[in-house]
């Protein structure tokens, strides 16, 4: 029996200028959306969107994408809803992606949403 993703659907929900806005951080200067954020726009996993990322990295270079650091990561999990560290919360800093990452980002997933 296949499991399954529990962001996969039949239905491809509109997404609203709203939801994106909410979304957006300025980190390092730059306005960029985390992968977690973006996996729930695409509807995949999170995991499934960074390894992508990881099998396409010649694409996605550092003005594409970036690893936040402690400090910016736990910064963000104060201004944001995310759960901790041994309570399902996220075993790797999260990665934010540049205008031009989630251009990129697009182009490789698989997703319906992506394409």
């Amino acid at each position: 029996m296949k499991k399954e993703n529990k962001f996969e659907t039949s239905l491809i929900l509109p997404i609203t200028p709203e939801f994106v806005e909410r979304r957006i951080y300025l980190i390092r200067g730059s306005k960029v959306m985390l992968d977690s954020d973006l996996a729930e726009l695409y509807q995949v996993l999170t995991k499934n969107l960074n390894l992508t990322v990881y099998r396409n990295k010649n694409r996605f270079p550092e003005d594409f994408m970036f690893q936040l650091t402690k400090i910016e990561a736990e910064s963000l999990r104060l201004q944001i809803e995310t759960s901790n560290k041994g309570r399902g919360g996220r075993r790797y800093l999260p990665y934010a992606f540049t205008e031009l990452g989630v251009a990129m980002l697009s182009s490789v997933l698989n997703s319906e949403r992506a394409v």
